[in-house]
């Protein structure tokens, strides 16, 4: 049986540069493939959303990442935006405002423009730290963990063209809907894809695509539900992980006692994966 205890203490107190990091060495699709085939064994896979956050550590930033996994193995939600002159950068909202020092839109500026700006962390203050490329991030993550790439209107080809040119063995692409898994299944033969299935009816659109479902990680929303048993129990049945997401409400409540409750319900209800902005509070799951 999975182990649920959780353990809270002052994270601040762990010093990367000394730490030894928790890593997961992704070679090859295949191994990719096997990390994330469902199997009751295994414990709860953690993933931090975009890319975990604690104080003095700005989302979307290489040393998050690198600060969780001094702490517990983890994998990343990241979120790749295109800026003026098509580079893509680690951003999630649309402008800078609330993340940095600098204002104004993405899409507005180029890369060399924005080069030096400094990420605000959580609470808003100001770090040290610069905004990351999805190929650094990407070249900073081989041996060491796995990136999820949701979708902030990147187009479909862009996509296509950067990941042919840079064959990373570590990449799951967060996805919407049928036809964006379709389009990529077609395009792109080395990476997974993740993707809501709410019901029987979204299991059974899927399998008309012809995706094999050892490419799948089903998001199921953010909590296992008694009327989803049906459809949890088939897609397991395909060897598909289950991944619930708790940022937008368990993540929310406002006390660490409320969302240490909280973890806990989540952890007994046993899904494969749980995407949440405190990955380090999961350590000993």
């Amino acid at each position: 049986m999975r182990k649920i205890y959780l353990w809270f203490a002052l994270l601040a107190t762990v010093t990367v540069a000394n730490a030894q990091l928790n890593t997961v060495d992704i070679k090859s699709f295949e191994d990719l493939k096997s990390y994330f085939k469902q199997d009751e064994s295994k414990q709860i896979i953690i993933s931090g959303h975009r890319g975990g956050m604690m104080p003095g550590y700005p989302e979307n930033s290489i040393e998050a990442f690198e600060k969780t996994l001094s702490i517990i193995p983890s994998f990343f939600e990241i979120d790749p935006q295109l800026t003026k002159d098509s580079v893509l950068i680690l951003m999630h909202d649309d402008t800078f405002n609330r993340t940095t020092n600098f204002q104004g839109k993405v899409k507005d500026y180029t890369y060399a423009q924005i080069k030096n700006a400094r990420l605000k962390d959580r609470e808003g203050n100001l770090t040290n730290f610069k905004i990351p490329t999805l190929k650094e991030a990407l070249d900073w993550s081989q041996g060491k963990t796995i990136f999820q790439l949701d979708n902030k209107g990147v187009p479909y080809a862009t996509y296509v063209k950067f990941l042919k040119e840079n064959p990373y063995p570590n990449v799951v692409l967060g996805l919407r809907k049928d036809e964006e898994v379709a389009y990529y299944a077609k395009h792109l033969d080395h990476v997974l894809f993740m993707k809501p299935f709410h019901t029987m009816n979204d299991v059974k659109s899927f399998e008309k695509l012809n995706v094999p479902f050892n490419r799948m990680i089903a998001w199921i929303g953010g909590e296992v539900k008694q009327e989803q048993k049906e459809m949890i129990t088939y897609l397991r049945s395909k060897g598909v992980m289950i991944m619930i997401a708790i940022a937008p409400t368990t993540d929310k409540l406002k006390t660490d006692l409320e969302r240490a409750r909280g973890y806990i319900q989540h952890l007994i209800t046993r899904p494969d994966i749980i995407e949440t902005d405190y990955p380090s509070q999961f350590i000993n799951r």
